[in-house]
């Protein structure tokens, strides 16, 4: 480019475009096709210089520009998550009926034993808090379970689907006791644990979508804390008792606030 540019300054000083004869058909086919060329090299250039220029310029745009839209997109989940939370923790304050008069003491699940359901499982508070060994825990409107271990900062909860659980319960319509045994069999085959032992009463019969709540005989657990409802019945040998299936009201497939209900029972009755 600099030797083209070169020549064409000499040849240029050596023609004089207002002459004619060779000297102008030398500038009109050699020059002047040659000086458009050039003209047309730099536009390109300078096109290019703005194009490239322009492209960086979009790049960091855009760059600033998805920058931006992670952070609202983040901002996003967290109102997300901020509202599902708080969903839950109105859900759990405000079904609560058969335990209002309790003092309650509201915790997070943290961790929980393998398998599909919250069997047994870790909170985020323990004696620091005034939980004990033996306080019922609750959630969604139902009973959930039972603290077996505290330590300052968290307590296991051993919940009423787990194979070693038993309440003492009720039929809320015939004020008939049975014994609940929490069943994970039962809860991967049919989502429900079963119940046994159910008197016949001779003024009401027990009949599917009856509700079952905690029995005063209770030796753990507090009165009248709803468990779930009555969706299977068979009789007995005998037929002087039932037993069946039932479906508990808190979801324990997806556990995450519960209650704790501060107040243990001292009275020792049937169940565990």
């Amino acid at each position: 480019m600099v030797v083209i540019s070169a020549g064409l300054i000499v040849m240029g000083r050596m023609t004089d475009l207002s002459s004619s004869g060779p000297a102008s058909y030398v500038t009109g086919y050699i020059i002047v096709p040659m000086q458009n060329g050039i003209n047309r090299i730099g536009a390109s250039l300078s096109n290019a210089t703005v194009f490239f220029s322009s492209k960086a310029a979009l790049n960091e745009e855009n760059t600033r520009l998805k920058e931006r839209v992670e952070s609202l997109e983040a901002q996003l989940n967290r109102a997300q998550l901020a509202e599902h939370e708080l969903e839950e923790l109105k859900g759990l304050y405000t079904s609560e009926p058969s335990y209002a008069d309790y003092k309650t003491l509201q915790a997070s699940v943290v961790a929980k034993d393998a398998g599909n359901w919250f069997s047994t499982f870790l909170i985020n508070k323990g004696s620091n808090y005034g939980i004990e060994t033996g306080m019922n825990v609750v959630a969604d409107g139902g009973l959930v379970g039972l603290v077996t271990d505290v330590g300052p900062n968290y307590a296991k909860v051993r919940s009423i689907v787990d194979d070693t659980s038993n309440i003492s319960a009720m039929d809320m319509k015939t004020s008939e006791y049975c014994i609940i045994n929490g069943s994970l069999k039962s809860m991967n085959e049919m989502q429900q644990i079963e119940f046994s032992e159910l008197r016949i009463s001779d003024k009401k019969k027990t009949a599917n979508g009856d509700k079952l709540v905690t029995s005063n005989i209770s030796s753990r657990y507090l009165k009248g804390i709803p468990i779930g409802y009555i969706t299977e019945i068979n009789e007995d040998a005998g037929n002087l008792t039932r037993s069946g299936k039932l479906v508990p009201i808190v979801d324990f497939e997806h556990l995450e606030y519960v209650l704790v209900i501060l107040e243990t029972k001292d009275f020792t009755g049937e169940d565990d």
